[in-house]
């Protein structure tokens, strides 16, 4: 009796297809580590270059215009209006008479300023208690403001100071006047009082926001560099990565000085003019070969060594992070704000 061989056919084709696809499977993995082997990262470096330029700090805070001297006049008794001699308005001198009552009661000013409210007419009656005028100085106003914690030690009794009112946009030299040394809380922040007196014209008016600028550290006419382009070793020694004679990025210390937290003056190692990179990102890129597909930035051959194996793009890049530098601004509002001026072109 013949046996049929259908299922000998049957057992070939299923090894045949699953050979096919134990090759498919081994093929589609190769060809991902095929890809994989081709992609790189690739090390771009921002460019800096150093300039000529000024740098100047100030610290800057928020205030209002207050009056000093006000005077409010009441009367000691029941009486009618005789004479008014200053209606609203008026500026008066110390001793000026304003107005006189039936009873012979004389209101005079106290102080040179001017009269701000006086709303009674001759033969108009009052009683005792009744205000009768009032006077204020509006050429010599107070400015007092909070300091905090980080700040007061840059803020001293007799330190020049320019105070802005915001609505006017006009600026009035002074002087810190005074500093309340008792400290205030707000939070976990401690603050101070500070005081100053401003000479002003018309315009400005008590209760006008202000802005006390405080001049700090200033350079002019020096070579500056960004902040970001600096890198900092292990003992805080700044430094600058610079192009040298074989296209290799070479370790170059600096000596800083002033810095307003955007432009850093450089007092060595640099001269104005000099290009100094900083790398930016290690950027994974799919590419037609090993070791090519370079765009963006520039790229330079990696030092076979340097000190302390420190080296861009090679993992162990310094961390800029380690130079304090300035605190950057601070609260806008009641308490203090780094300001800054000059810098220089990237």
């Amino acid at each position: 009796m013949t046996k049929s061989g259908k299922p000998r056919k049957h057992g070939l084709v299923r090894r045949i297809l699953l050979i096919v696809l134990l090759l498919a499977v081994v093929g589609g993995i190769g060809w991902y580590a095929y890809n994989a082997l081709k992609r790189e990262y690739t090390t771009t470096y921002d460019t800096y270059t150093a300039t000529t330029g000024s740098i100047s700090n100030a610290l800057s805070f928020s205030g209002n215009l207050a009056l000093i001297d006000s005077a409010s006049y009441t009367a000691s008794s029941s009486s009618t209006v005789k004479t008014v001699y200053a209606p609203a308005g008026t500026d008066v001198r110390e001793g000026d008479k304003l107005l006189r009552l039936a009873n012979g009661e004389t209101v005079t000013a106290d102080f040179d300023g001017r009269v701000n409210a006086l709303d009674y007419q001759e033969g108009d009656a009052v009683q005792a208690g009744d205000t009768l005028a009032q006077i204020a100085d509006f050429s010599r106003l107070r400015v007092s403001f909070r300091v905090d914690e980080y700040d007061i030690g840059d803020v001293a009794v007799g330190q020049s100071c320019t105070v802005t009112v915001t609505a006017l946009e006009k600026a009035y030299e002074s002087t810190i006047a005074a500093i309340d040394y008792i400290s205030a809380s707000s939070g976990n922040v401690a603050y101070y009082t500070a005081t100053a007196y401003v000479d002003v014209d018309g315009d400005a008016l008590p209760g006008m926001q202000v802005t006390v600028t405080i001049p700090q550290e200033e350079a002019k006419d020096v070579v500056i560099l960004k902040v970001d382009a600096l890198s900092f070793d292990g003992t805080n020694q700044a430094f600058v990565w610079m192009k040298g004679a074989s296209g290799e990025l070479e370790q170059v210390n600096v000596t800083t000085g002033v810095s307003n937290g955007n432009y850093i003056e450089i007092t060595s190692g640099l001269s104005a003019g000099d290009e100094v990179y900083v790398e930016a990102k290690a950027e994974e890129t799919s590419t037609g070969g090993l070791f090519s597909g370079l765009f963006g930035g520039q790229q330079f051959n990696q030092p076979a060594g340097g000190p302390g194996g420190n080296m861009p793009g090679g993992g162990n890049m310094p961390d800029r992070g380690n130079w304090s530098g300035e605190r950057g601004e601070r609260s806008s509002g009641s308490g203090g704000q780094r300001s800054s001026g000059g810098g220089g072109n990237r």
